[in-house]
């Protein structure tokens, strides 16, 4: 993981904390940037960035109960289910050459990241996402242990999915799973299909109800999802958590924003996202917190199992999971992930701020109150 090596000259503290006085280079700031709600200017710098040869080592193998049958680490490695190629290119995939006996789960990968994020920018570049008949990947987050690492009680943490599908789709959909009380507004600007139950939107995120359907929105290109998106190289998926609200966008890899390719993301130069959760009906800093970034490839479970009857896929889901060569497209192709957190330019471009969750300034706080009430009780002794 690297650290902003520009946060590494000033006296850089944890929590909102002022950075000091600094000269940001005029050339790194277009005309049109976010403004905060004090008139500061924002800017995403960067945080963490997984990629390459140590791209697995801040991620955990998830090998919990599921209808696939998730690898350990070294399993995966051995197998050639996750590597990292010459031109460090990171490979995850579900196994495509062992022949099955009807009714046995296939291998396959999902992992979590060591690290849990509070808001922040999330940019993925790959060249593939995973897909074929009875094959449901995902690129979300999460905080209950039970799906990933965390500490929190599913669904009350929050989860969001930015990249997931099923079979071989062609539209990728942006879900999020709440607890009750976070909801969906349907006049909210963005340019995705709210996802529908029996005619009605889903505007409920609530985790509870609708067997777990959740909020979603259906992205309106047929090549941000399957076959087609892997032909055009694939491309970049960019989320951004503030308190603001959760907002995604996707571009093919032709059309990728200069300022993400330049390491300087500018989401308000981006235009309308293709999903968007404001804060019109949900109260984004208390719905969503601690999550892990998350990987994952399954074949049928819920979504994919229950829909295959559905598709132009032949069989059934558990007929199909034998043969290996039904899943030679059940592959992540991943460049790089960009965690970017937000800071604030004061005018006159000066100093700046880092912001962090509300959740984590009470943290950092509560630390430390407890550091000075240590370090007072051992000068009284």
């Amino acid at each position: 993981m690297a650290f902003p090596s520009i946060l590494n000259n000033i006296n850089w503290k944890s929590g909102v904390e002022s950075l000091g006085s600094f000269e940001w280079s005029k050339t790194t700031i277009p005309t049109k940037r976010e403004t905060a709600p004090n008139g500061s200017t924002i800017l995403w710098v960067i945080q963490d960035t997984y990629e390459g040869s140590t791209f697995f080592d801040t991620f955990d193998f998830y090998t919990g109960p599921d209808p696939t049958n998730f690898v350990d680490q070294q399993t995966a490695f051995n197998d050639g289910l996750a590597y990292v190629t010459s031109s460090n290119q990171v490979i995850m995939r579900g196994d495509n050459t062992t022949q099955l006996a009807y009714g046995v789960n296939r291998s396959s990968v999902r992992i979590a990241s060591q690290a849990q994020y509070n808001m922040g920018l999330f940019i993925l570049d790959l060249d593939m996402a995973p897909w074929g008949c009875g094959v449901w990947p995902a690129f979300w987050q999460s905080d209950d242990i039970a799906r990933t690492v965390g500490d929190g009680p599913w669904p009350y943490t929050g989860e969001i999915d930015i990249i997931e599908g099923v079979h071989d789709n062609e539209h990728n959909q942006v879900t999020w799973h709440t607890a009750p009380g976070c909801n969906l507004t349907q006049n909210t600007n963005f340019t995705g299909t709210i996802v529908q139950t029996n005619g009605t939107d889903n505007l409920q995120c609530n985790a509870f109800i609708n067997y777990n359907a959740g909020c979603g929105v259906t992205e309106w290109s047929h090549a941000s999802y399957g076959p087609l998106f892997d032909e055009a190289n694939g491309g970049v998926f960019a989320m951004k958590w503030d308190e603001n609200g959760i907002a995604v966008w996707s571009f093919y890899r032709a059309a990728i924003p200069l300022d993400i390719s330049q390491g300087e993301p500018n989401p308000s130069n981006w235009g309308e996202p293709v999903a968007e959760l404001s804060t019109q009906s949900c109260d984004i800093t208390n719905y969503f917190v601690n999550h892990s970034i998350i990987f994952d490839i399954t074949f049928c479970g819920d979504w994919a199992g229950n829909s295959y009857a559905t598709t132009d896929c032949p069989g059934t889901c558990e007929s199909i999971l034998m043969d290996p060569a039904n899943f030679v497209n059940a592959s992540w192709i991943i460049n790089s992930l960009s965690v970017y957190k937000q800071a604030w330019i004061e005018n006159g471009g000066t100093s700046s701020t880092i912001r962090t969750h509300p959740i984590m300034n009470l943290m950092t706080g509560w630390i430390i109150s407890t550091v000075v009430f240590l370090h007072i009780v051992h000068v009284l002794l």
